[in-house]
């Protein structure tokens, strides 16, 4: 049975089409409300839906199309998203996978939320994260874990792993993830699809639940995850600039990469880590990345980085630097508990 091909698009055209006439958002959004029952009794990402609000929004988005002039439409206006559980979404479960949180319900959205809803995304639901989004496999004892949609044996990363298998199983052309370590690059390379972890800075923190010290805030980041490469910079120009709220988070001009000159652009080609082996199809694959960019005019170095060698002791102390609460107490959602004994009770089920 043939995908419907409004599943294979991306976001910036979905948005194309809607502004043009060419199909309605709630068109859109059924068509991914149909894949996402489709596909999640099989990966478990979606975990907990917002349909019914989704349709209302989508007929209000339908409205707003037919009194209005296309170039007054905001960006993404009429089209389907997912966010990742760590993020406040209005009415939504707001625990980040700890069961000490279980029940929790946001009642306002987070600033990177709030933002791509008024840029005219409708969010259809909240997706799997580890607990404490700590981890790289996708697994909580609220949500249970999340499968592989190229193999549901196989895991989809972490921390940002249900946006990855939803997106990547055509069931939203783009989500919101987050990243300190890894959360949306290794989901995004798990299931086949693009992501980008924006510099420190760039996209506000706020909303999101756990947080480090404010000293942290450059590390942990939002950014997008889709299907396309072309909805990344779009998606990250509507995520960007500050809150007031965020001290952390200063104005950019991001500029526009389709004007970039390869020829202008000098490319470190760093093999690994100088600790670490790299499979031999990983590695093919980033020399043909680097050979394709030499092509067209990059200057392309093969280079080593020395330091990179205590990379993993770099990250841990730069967390560790930035106060917020213990492992400890944000377990038991503001009371320490004992993890030693907590790793008992999970030896016997509990």
């Amino acid at each position: 049975m043939a995908m419907n091909p409004l599943l294979l698009m991306s976001a910036t055209q979905l948005a194309e089409k809607i502004r043009k006439g060419e199909v309605t958002s709630l068109e859109v959004v059924e068509a991914h409300i149909s894949q996402i029952q489709k596909v999640n009794p099989i990966i478990n990402a979606v975990v907990k839906d917002r349909f019914d609000l989704a349709r209302k929004e989508a007929r209000a988005a339908d409205e707003k199309k037919r009194s209005s002039s296309p170039g007054s439409l905001p960006p993404l206006h009429g089209v389907p998203c997912t966010i990742k559980e760590s993020f406040a979404l209005t009415g939504m479960p707001h625990t980040s996978g700890l069961v000490a949180r279980k029940g929790f319900i946001a009642n306002q959205d987070a600033i990177t939320v709030a933002r791509l809803r008024d840029s005219g995304a409708i969010p259809l639901g909240v997706t799997n994260v580890p607990e404490l989004c700590m981890w790289h496999e996708t697994y909580n004892r609220i949500y249970g874990r999340t499968n592989n949609p190229y193999d549901p044996k196989r895991i989809v990363g972490g921390s940002s792993g249900g946006e990855g298998a939803i997106v990547s199983a055509g069931g939203v052309p783009f989500g919101l993830g987050s990243d300190v370590g890894g959360s949306i690059r290794i989901p995004s390379f798990f299931n086949g699809i693009f992501g980008h972890k924006p510099s420190g800075g760039i996209v506000p923190t706020t909303g999101q639940f756990p947080l480090p010290g404010e000293a942290g805030y450059r590390y942990l980041t939002a950014g997008p995850m889709a299907r396309h490469a072309e909805d990344l910079m779009p998606v990250l120009n509507i995520l960007k600039g500050p809150d007031g709220e965020d001290k952390t988070c200063t104005p950019c001009n991001l500029g526009d990469p389709s004007r970039v000159s390869l020829k202008d652009l000098t490319v470190l080609d760093v093999e690994d880590n100088g600790m670490l082996g790299v499979s031999e199809d990983l590695k093919n694959a980033q020399r043909k990345c680097a050979d394709f960019l030499a092509k067209r005019g990059a200057s392309v170095k093969k280079t080593r980085i020395e330091l990179l060698k205590k990379s993993l002791f770099i990250w841990s102390a730069m967390l560790a630097s930035t106060g917020g609460q213990d492992l400890s107490t944000m377990l038991g959602n503001g009371t320490p508990i004992s993890i030693p004994l907590e790793l008992l009770r999970l030896l016997v089920g509990r």
